[in-house]
């Protein structure tokens, strides 16, 4: 049976080409006032004037929601770290207390501090806490996120996370995009041997991810005393080889050319881009790399440097927003809040982050020929929010304003 959603005060569909926006196009929001919705098998049937979705044959019949307030598509999610067992306390009091991220990791925090927990808990509890993490996504308007490995680092440990991503994907109803982040940190049994861990992990860990399908893309982290950019090229096109699509967290503390090893790979996304220069802006719009902001972990470590997204922008490059939600450097789950640190600290405009956070969320991630707009013959993810003007959804921040979250077709969180 259809369902038309109605009495939407505006509704932001950013109908258009189906690509990544950049430049000028991702201030185009596709706008439609006193609109409405009709969906029927998962699936978008018509958006846009209510009166002119109220003439659809389907609407006659379908069951009728006053939906009220904004609706845009669902927030697509493409960087998390989802799965991890235990918040990292230790770090955050240290942290508070003036340690920086290289004093944390000396101290055996940051990534390996989360190591002993993961590899300890079972994956059946994993993926019921993964689940339970992703119902607070939809709860904001989330629909689809991409979650991470990285937290075990061994082949074991690695494969229980992202097969804990597939189990929990049958509990919950936010579809889960996994990713393999074995490459995150070199595990205190490697004795800071970057080269001899990654051989491992293209040896054993990156082959069985990949033959067993629990995977669609591949990550690593290039910076510093993690792995080089070298290091960096090689993996991701080892992992493009056996079928993962390649990404990259790059210029996040430094410029290290992490983003250009990335791009050179053929990365989705090169995620961060804090420290990137002309040439590394230069290297995504080339290759087609689509640059995913995280501003909300510059907030959380009190940075005084954030991405520069008017750079990125104004060189053509598609800009993503995501969470970074994550035990040690980001545990915000709230994509509203992004909005307001990309319009505060990135000198985003509200139309361009919304479509950061919807359509080019999506192609980086691969699916934006299915998520990301209200169009007809996308997948039905909407979010419905209190307010009047969309533009509320980046000006306020500190509480969540999402009334209603669809999930293909379905309602899936509603606080009425």
């Amino acid at each position: 049976m259809a369902t038309l959603f109605t009495g939407i005060k505006q509704l932001l569909t950013f109908a258009g080409d189906r690509a990544p926006r950049a430049g000028a196009a991702m201030r185009e929001t596709g706008l439609v006032k006193n609109a409405a919705v009709l969906v029927e098998g998962g699936v978008i049937e018509a958006a846009g004037p209510r009166a002119a979705v109220a003439r659809h044959k389907l609407a006659k019949k379908a069951k009728v929601v006053e939906a009220g307030g904004v609706c845009l598509p669902g927030f697509v999610d493409s960087h998390t770290h989802m799965v991890f067992a235990e918040p990292r306390l230790k770090d955050f009091s240290m942290r508070a207390a003036g340690a920086s991220y290289q004093e944390i990791k000396a101290a055996g925090g940051g990534i390996v501090s989360s190591i002993g927990a993961v590899r300890k808990q079972p994956q059946k509890a994993m993926a019921a806490q993964l689940a339970a993490r992703a119902a607070r996504f939809l709860e904001c308007g989330t629909t689809t996120a991409e979650v991470k490995s990285g937290y075990g680092l061994s082949l074991d440990s690695e494969l229980k996370m992202l097969r804990a991503v597939r189990d929990a994907a049958k509990l919950t109803p936010l579809e889960l995009l996994p990713t393999l982040l074995a490459a995150h940190s070199v595990p205190p049994e490697f004795n800071g041997d970057a080269q001899r861990y990654l051989d491992y992990v293209t040896a054993e860990i990156l082959p069985k991810a990949a033959a067993e399908k629990l995977a669609v893309f591949a990550d690593i982290f290039c910076e510093k005393g993690y792995f080089t950019p070298e290091q960096t090229a090689a993996y991701l096109k080892e992992a493009s080889r056996l079928g993962l699509k390649p990404k990259v967290h790059s210029e996040q503390l430094s410029n290290y050319g992490g983003t250009r090893a990335g791009a050179a790979a053929g990365a989705v996304s090169a995620d961060h881009a804090d420290h990137v220069f002309a040439e590394d802006i230069a290297a995504m719009r080339d290759a087609g790399t689509i640059a995913a902001l995280l501003p909300a972990s510059n907030h959380y470590l009190g940075l005084s440097r954030f991405p520069p997204a008017r750079e990125i922008i104004a060189a053509g490059v598609p800009v993503a927003l995501a969470t970074d939600f994550n035990p040690g450097t980001c545990p915000c789950w709230n994509m509203q809040f992004v909005l307001s640190a990309a319009c505060t600290h990135c000198a985003m405009t509200p139309e361009e982050a919304l479509c950061a956070a919807t359509v080019n969320g999506a192609w980086a991630l691969g699916i934006g020929d299915r998520c990301g707009a209200v169009m007809p013959g996308m997948q039905a993810d909407l979010a419905f929010f209190e307010a009047d003007d969309y533009r509320e959804l980046c000006y306020y921040f500190g509480a969540n304003q999402c009334l209603m979250t669809v999930k293909k077709g379905k309602i899936v969180h509603d606080k009425k």
